[in-house]
């Protein structure tokens, strides 16, 4: 008989959640800090500040990713994160899932490092590198989501385009977006998950999932992101 997963299984298994509900807590601690000590402490220590990168505090091209400016902010980024994370997270699997946010906040506050001098904080780098992957995946399996991935397609570049163009509004870090986007496509396209179509011992057509190296996207992808920030280093 056909079981479905019981609901608390299911949020005991949800990164996504998990992700979220971190961001919530350090929000609440960046106002209590505000309301103890005047000062936002967490923004401080860990938002993306180029002086503070410069003088050897790489931590800070993650930990902005778990930080945010106001209510209005957190709320929209977690609700985009609770709106694209699942589905992402079922194709991906929690650990796959989790290196794509990763590596999407990690480009993202690169490139901010690279082409802006301004302070940021904030997890859309990492949205943007989901949404980056949804397009990526979509395209890749796109024989087998049949005539419906051309439309979804669509929808999503549509959505990177309106976002992108919102980002130009002032106080808002689109080369942290762009490099989220960056750092999403690369992980998802070359350790994403996609499915092609082979014939099985009896003759039957069946959807298989290609292997992945993802150690090698992996390594990849950290040595791209030292060299980039050895060239901001040598620019300096």
């Amino acid at each position: 008989m056909y079981r479905t997963e019981p609901f608390i299984e299911r949020v005991r298994r949800s990164a996504t959640l998990y992700i979220i509900i971190i961001t919530v807590i350090l929000y609440a601690f960046q106002n209590a800090s505000q309301i103890i000590f005047g000062n936002d402490l967490f923004l401080f220590f860990g938002a993306k500040i180029n002086v503070f990168i410069f003088a050897g505090q790489f931590w800070r091209f993650f930990t902005p990713v778990l930080l945010h400016g106001s209510l209005l902010h957190i709320g929209f980024n977690m609700y985009a994160l609770y709106s694209i994370g699942p589905s992402l997270e079922r194709r991906y699997g929690i650990r796959s899932f989790l290196l794509l946010y990763f590596f999407g906040a990690i480009f993202g506050n690169i490139f901010s490092f690279l082409f802006s001098s301004n302070n940021s904080l904030g997890s859309s780098t990492a949205i943007f590198g989901l949404i980056a992957a949804q397009a990526v995946y979509i395209y890749k399996n796109r024989i087998l989501l049949g005539s419906a991935a051309n439309l979804m397609l669509r929808s999503v570049l549509m959505m990177i385009a309106i976002n992108l163009v919102l980002g130009l509004s002032p106080g808002i870090d689109n080369w942290g977006h762009l490099g989220g986007l960056v750092g999403g496509f690369l992980f998802a396209w070359f350790a994403g998950p996609s499915y092609g179509i082979s014939e099985n011992v009896f003759g039957e057509n069946v959807i298989v999932r290609e292997d992945k190296r993802e150690i090698v996207v992996i390594a990849g992808l950290v040595l791209l992101a030292i060299l980039l920030v050895l060239v901001r280093f040598a620019l300096r």
